[in-house]
């Protein structure tokens, strides 16, 4: 019997590129893993980690398993990002993301420059904007964070906190939005902090510098910023549960068609300005193509949710049988290519800038200037308005525009 360890081969050839593998015969790497995808400089690699997968990319200088066993399942690494222990599959991770032991990070996610978690963070169809941070013992599912400037000022999740994702009629119309794609984008923004011990009830949106006490359970929008949020403890209560009644359908639905149109914005940005950054990048190209990946995924897991809770509200109310009768179209609004005013303008100058910085992405979107990123936000808000503002004229019953 032979008792040589599978992927003997790729670790003696990651060891030839000039990665340190202080164990070989305790790295398990997949028949079907590419070497030519993973870089030799700066790569350590630990004993108890699985690589696996065809799209795997693991860039420059990353380090995987420092605290622990760890699997990776086609996911694509960017340069200087460190995974320390845990689960990873099919997920994003741009230059010096970092998580920690224990972690469970699913399908979907796509963690910007620098964003991470502490131990035991449960992640999947998240995406966290750059310097976002995440304490220990966290589940924060199907959401998309932003806000803050660099690693000493960013938005974060306090320790033991939930997303609450999944409603008791079964349905996962509950992707949170905290902060925004435009103006996110810019990290320019102050940081939103949710406490620890605490939770939201999804679908909520809560604006930027927003600080929600320590224990709270957020049900309720937070649409302005700067707001302080503490929540006090529901009242007891026993009372007859009826099943689909879906009361506040006109709130799930306004929330999901702007995480919508705000995924929209995102892909917007990465193919319009972000993709030169990419370029600068030894197998910057594969990363570029994996972000774009996970938020083409990311659409289309709303898109699913929103059709499946649909079919359960037709006999709902006139407004449920309105919008299941008209999902289908809603949906076709955010397939095709938006268009706004001073795109050109905005990418035009941020190309320019682009091509003489000499620094990295964060450094050039940190240098720009404030005429020329309120013109980025401005663009991009024209993006996700206009969307929004399409699928209103299909559902005019329901104002999937902000009341007043």
């Amino acid at each position: 019997m032979d008792l040589t360890p599978r992927g003997c081969d790729k670790v003696a050839q990651l060891i030839a590129k000039g990665a340190a593998i202080p164990s070989p015969a305790g790295v398990d790497i997949g028949d079907e893993v590419d070497t030519e995808r993973i870089a030799g400089e700066g790569v350590t690699i630990y004993p108890g980690c699985r690589i696996y997968g065809a799209e795997t990319v693991i860039s420059a200088g990353c380090t995987l398993g420092a605290e622990g066993a760890l699997t990776v399942d086609d996911c694509r690494l960017g340069p200087r990002v460190e995974l320390k222990g845990g689960y990873f599959k099919q997920s994003v991770f741009l230059e010096k993301a970092n998580v920690g032991l224990g972690a469970q990070v699913r399908e979907g996610c796509l963690l910007e420059e620098e964003a991470g978690g502490a131990h035991c963070v449960g992640l999947k169809q998240t995406i966290l904007f750059p310097f976002v941070t995440l304490g220990s013992l966290i589940n924060f599912c199907d959401c998309l964070m932003a806000g803050g400037t660099s690693r000493k000022d960013h938005s974060e999740v306090g320790s033991s906190y939930i997303h609450f994702n999944y409603t008791p009629d079964g349905d996962k119309t509950t992707a949170s939005l905290f902060g925004d794609v435009p103006r996110g984008v810019m990290l320019n923004q102050p940081p939103i902090f949710l406490g620890g011990q605490g939770g939201a009830v999804g679908p909520i949106r809560v604006g930027y510098g927003t600080v929600v006490a320590a224990g709270s359970i957020l049900r309720d929008d937070v649409l302005e910023d700067g707001r302080l949020v503490i929540v006090a403890p529901q009242r007891t209560a026993k009372v007859r549960f009826i099943p689909r009644t879906y009361g506040n359908l006109a709130r799930v639905v306004r929330n999901n068609v702007v995480y919508l149109a705000n995924l929209a914005a995102l892909d917007h940005w990465y193919r319009k300005a972000r993709e030169p950054f990419f370029a600068r990048q030894s197998m910057g190209g594969l990363i570029y193509a994996g972000a774009l990946s996970v938020l083409a995924s990311a659409k289309d897991e709303r898109m699913k949710r929103l059709t499946a809770m649909a079919e359960k509200v037709s006999g709902a109310t006139p407004a449920g049988r309105d919008f299941s009768r008209r999902v289908g179209e809603i949906c076709a609004v955010f397939e095709g290519d938006p268009v706004a005013t001073g795109e050109e303008e905005f990418v035009a100058a941020f190309a320019a800038l682009a091509a003489r910085s000499t620094g990295d992405y964060i450094q050039t979107i940190k240098g720009l200037t404030p005429e020329l990123s309120a013109l980025g936000v401005q663009w991009l808000q024209q993006i996700v308005d206009g969307l929004r503002s399409r699928a209103d004229a299909l559902l005019p019953s329901m104002n999937l525009l902000d009341p007043a």
